[in-house]
């Protein structure tokens, strides 16, 4: 998804958008100010397990006592009478949770009700909590019913998802497969349109939408360009006007919205990655921006029969407070770890120097020269006192990434990551391999089944031909003997030639990844990371097919590729399809500060996507193509250019 940067009053990033309509929520829908020293009044939060995605990648536990949050629950769980205190809702409006809520008040669970709906609530349903307020007399009580339009999960400055619950009903297995119904495929698309019209309520701007035709992308694009010029025609009741807007309602500059399938590019999602944020969301269990690790207990003693120990579970948050992880997030691995080395190396030496400076302050006697050096020091352990808590926190950055880099790096040289990066990037651009594909599957030291599959799927989909039917059976004898699942390989087999790719494979460019040699020995003297063996590899930016459309459509350049990508304006009068614009465009004017925003339908990584390929076996492929399918991929920063 693209926008063109708009005017600096309505330039903050959909982050700070979503989070700040948040806190105007949890403020009894009343804007938060920041400087406000009184006292806030203290309430509960009440919301389903769908307000909890929303928020928790936003809003701490701190963050959220100091809104006044003293308890946070799940709608459906069992909660005690806490008839004193208000109560915030943010939940979905499912008949489930209307049911929930109209109980709450026949039971007069709280002082009163402030209910906020994710998604706009019909008005049947509305009823149906009128009608229990009114019977529970308790109609006073409701202080406040909202529609937030917050149905989608922001995970950084620049990337959302449309849902985290469910989402196996929107998958791409979903999609595709071939027995979906009619009814089935409004559903899907009704909860996708849903989500990005939610998304662009909070932005505060109307898109211009692009996408290709016969695609569900398209069955999308129509049903949002239907509901946005729905909510534009009644001027007094625009989500699109007024507050929402501020100083953007009166830019030039729209957001183009660009839908694609995840069909245009198979590849990528299946790519072995190298940099830090990719190799987590690749080897480690990372959701909704929460990274969960295993704690190796070592080799203990035990006696013999005795159950083994549980491994401790631990946790680690990596969000946009976390300095180190917003530098070095898109950073290759070998440089992520050696400057976890060099930060840890200088907590170090921060600390022996106020331990320096406590010996001093501890010196007895009347010596001249201590009594001097005394003073002079006063100074410095004083700032370094108050620089204890700032500290602190550094030295709980740096064992979190030191934790996480190590789980990282043991999947690396295990698996030998490293060599299936390298080797996959040489493929994808077309350069000579220094060792035959067969040999690589046959390699029983390199990588896993799952591994070998994925490189080979890679090779079938870049592939300038398809190969033989000999050579093809000599794949599958190999892989079969390697362990490998051959059900992915029959489905992209059948997606490729529904594509026609054989004849016209995917380009993902002519730039390789240059190694720097081999890192032979211990980075620094004393590092926690023996890199021993593992390569140094030097990232390209690939032009991919994400890239490439994206850039002809913001630019309005000629490209088979997006020829016939249909355009739709919900500002304009006319309700069919409108032609291109080929003067003037509202995107020549802010050339210059171009700004890209990712969005998916689901978020996967590669052992993901595999499991929902999986399903499919021959003669399952239909021609439904899933929409927005984690072209992102949070993986890679290589996946466009950003300007």
């Amino acid at each position: 998804m693209v926008r063109v940067k708009m005017a600096a009053a309505a330039a903050a990033s959909i982050r700070e958008r979503q989070t700040v309509a948040l806190k105007r929520m949890l403020n009894f829908n009343v804007p938060h100010v920041k400087n406000n020293t009184g006292e806030p009044v203290w309430k509960v939060l009440i919301f389903d397990r769908f307000g909890q995605d929303i928020i928790s990648p936003l809003l701490s536990v701190k963050e959220l006592r100091d809104m006044g949050i003293t308890l946070h629950l799940l709608l459906h769980s069992d909660r005690d009478p806490i008839p004193d205190v208000p109560a915030v809702y943010f939940v979905m409006p499912t008949e489930e949770n209307i049911d929930r809520m109209c109980q709450d008040l026949r039971n007069q669970l709280y002082e009163s009700y402030y209910l906020n709906f994710i998604s706009a609530i019909s008005r049947s349903k509305l009823e149906d909590i009128a009608n229990a307020a009114l019977a529970a007399s308790a109609v006073t009580q409701v202080a406040k019913v909202f529609d937030q339009y917050l149905n989608f999960i922001t995970l950084e400055d620049d990337m959302f998802v449309l849902c985290n619950q469910n989402k196996e009903l929107v998958s791409y297995r979903a999609i595709n497969r071939p027995d979906i119904t009619d009814t089935e495929m409004e559903t899907i698309m009704d909860t996708i349109v849903d989500s990005l019209f939610c998304f662009f309520v909070t932005l505060g701007a109307v898109p211009i939408i692009r996408c290709s035709r016969g695609t569900a992308a398209e069955m999308v694009a129509v049903k949002l360009d239907k509901k946005l010029r729905e909510n534009l025609r009644d001027a007094r009741n625009s989500l699109f006007t007024g507050d929402t807007l501020g100083a953007g309602q009166f830019s030039f500059q729209r957001p183009l919205l660009v839908l694609v399938d995840r069909n245009i590019d198979l590849a990528t999602p299946l790519h072995h990655t190298w940099t830090y944020q990719a190799l987590v969301h690749d080897v480690l269990d990372f959701h909704l921006n929460r990274v969960n690790l295993e704690e190796s207990s070592g080799v203990e003693n035990s006696p013999a029969g005795a159950r083994p120990k549980r491994k401790n579970k631990k946790s680690y948050d990596l969000t946009a407070v976390d300095k180190f992880w917003q530098k070095h997030k898109g950073s290759p691995f070998p440089e992520v770890a050696e400057s976890v080395q060099q930060e840890l190396e200088s907590y170090r030496a921060q600390e022996d120097e106020v331990k320096r400076l406590k010996s001093i302050m501890g010196l007895e006697g009347e010596d001249e020269g201590a009594i001097s050096m005394l003073s002079d020091n006063t100074a410095k352990l004083t700032s370094a006192v108050s620089s204890l808590p700032e500290l602190l926190e550094k030295k709980r950055l740096i064992d979190l990434h030191t934790n996480v880099a190590t789980a990282v790096l043991e999947h690396i040289k295990t698996r030998k990551l490293d060599v299936y990066f390298e080797y996959e990037e040489k493929i994808m651009s077309k350069t000579t391999l220094d060792k035959s594909l067969l040999d690589m599957i046959s390699d029983p030291y390199a990588g896993t089944p799952e591994d070998k599959m994925r490189l080979f799927l890679i090779y079938y989909i870049s592939a300038q031909q398809a190969p033989s039917e000999a050579d093809l059976e000599q794949y599958k004898k190999a892989l079969t003997e390697a362990g490998c699942n051959l059900t992915p390989l029959q489905y992209i087999k059948q997606w490729k030639a529904f594509a026609k790719m054989a004849s016209a494979p995917t380009s993902y460019g002519n730039t390789a990844t240059k190694p720097m040699g081999l890192l032979s020995r211990v980075m620094n003297t004393g590092s926690q990371f023996v890199m021993e063996g593992v390569k140094n590899l030097v990232l390209k930016q690939q032009n991919l097919p994400v890239t490439r459309i994206l850039d002809s459509l913001m630019e309005m350049k000629s490209n088979p590729e997006t020829d016939d990508y249909r355009y739709f304006d919900p500002k304009m009068l006319r309700g069919s399809d409108s032609s291109v614009p080929r003067n003037k465009n509202p995107f020549q004017e802010g050339k210059q500060g171009k700004h890209v925003l990712y969005g998916c339908s689901e978020l996967f990584n590669a052992s993901q996507f595999i499991k929902q390929v999986k399903f499919y076996a021959a003669g399952n492929f239909i021609t439904y193509l899933s929409p927005c399918h984690t072209f992102l991929r949070i993986c890679s920063t290589k996946l466009t250019e950003r300007n």
